[in-house]
C-alpha cells in the first residue's frame, strides 16, 4: 500500500508542475498582449495628437496667425 500511495502522490506532484507551468505560461502571454495593447494605444494617442497639431497648424495659416 505504501508503494501505491508513494506512487499517487509523485502523480499528484507531477500533474501540480504541470499546471504551474501551465498557469505561468498563460500570465506570461497575458502580459505580452496587454504589453502590446498598451503601445498600439500609446502610437494611436500620438498619431491623434500629431493630426491635432497639423489642425491648429492650418487654422493658424488659413487665419493669418502664424505669421
Amino acid at each position: 500500500m505504501a508503494d501505491n500511495s508513494q506512487k499517487m502522490s509523485y502523480q499528484a506532484g507531477e500533474v501540480k508542475g504541470q499546471a504551474q507551468e501551465k498557469a505561468g505560461n498563460l500570465m506570461d502571454r497575458a502580459g505580452n498582449a496587454a504589453q502590446s495593447a498598451k503601445e498600439s494605444v500609446q502610437e494611436a494617442g500620438q498619431q491623434v495628437g500629431a493630426k491635432a497639431q497639423g489642425a491648429v497648424e492650418g487654422v493658424k495659416n488659413a487665419t493669418g496667425m502664424n505669421k
